[in-house]
């Protein structure tokens, strides 16, 4: 835990009488890509909900760099430089594509001026948006809108990126592209924890897989030894 850039340490959170988390522990180190994955409901997207600030854990921590940043919300965390996407896109729909992603570059990343707006044309171009600069978000399509959801992440040059099945409905080229992207943000130096099903784009980038169930982290390691455990396929992946 002391190297990690960011840690979940015994965190729990309950909706009712449902547990949800169940005392999980996790760290992200700088320039490590971690892949999570399980079934519906195992509680990977209230996790990244609670690293990020989106939600409060009922007990446990929450460390970025050796600080109890458990307190803190999801702005505060942005301005420390951990950026998430969300499954489901949430842009900002009556602003253009820029000025999406501009608002991260200034809110959560706090440039201003020239230096802003040189950082979100760049941003834009890592992401294959340039040319959609202009239109106004909601006019986008789903894959434009993952497209976008990613570079506002990206405007706030996070040290720790947060991805939600970001590459669910992304055709093969744009998946390879994807996967191409992530491990270059990785390879940056960038700490990146990534929520996906398809588990073959996660197995080109991660060095570390873990596997959720029932709200608790049921295997972790190489991705190849994780999926080969039988807890695994029967939980998630299955036999077939």
């Amino acid at each position: 835990m002391e190297a990690a850039v960011l840690a979940a340490v015994d965190v729990r959170k309950r909706f009712g009488a449902l547990n949800v988390l169940d005392g999980v522990n996790l760290s992200l180190a700088a320039g490590e890509a971690v892949g999570i994955v399980g079934p519906n409901g195992a509680g990977k997207t209230t996790l990244l909900n609670v690293l990020s600030g989106a939600l409060a854990p009922d007990s446990g921590a929450v460390d970025f760099r050796g600080q109890n940043i458990t307190s803190r919300g999801a702005a505060d965390r942005c301005k420390l430089g951990i950026a998430r996407t969300h499954q489901v896109p949430r842009p900002f729909t009556g602003m253009s594509v820029f000025e999406n992603v501009l608002v991260g570059a200034t809110a959560g990343g706090r440039r201003r001026g020239a230096e802003a707006q040189d950082l979100c044309l760049r941003v834009l171009d890592q992401t294959g948006l340039t040319r959609h600069a202009n239109r106004r978000a909601e006019s986008l399509g789903l894959l434009q809108r993952k497209r976008l959801e990613l570079a506002r992440a990206l405007a706030v040059e996070p040290s720790v990126l947060l991805l939600d099945e970001i590459g669910g409905g992304l055709t093969d080229a744009e998946t390879a592209a994807l996967v191409e992207m992530v491990a270059s943000l990785r390879d940056g130096g960038i700490a990146v924890l990534w929520i996906e099903h398809i588990v073959h784009l996660l197995m080109q980038v991660v060095s570390r897989l873990v596997c959720m169930d029932a709200g608790r982290i049921i295997a972790e390691g190489r991705p190849e030894a994780v999926v080969g455990q039988a807890a695994v396929i029967d939980s998630y992946l299955g036999r077939s």
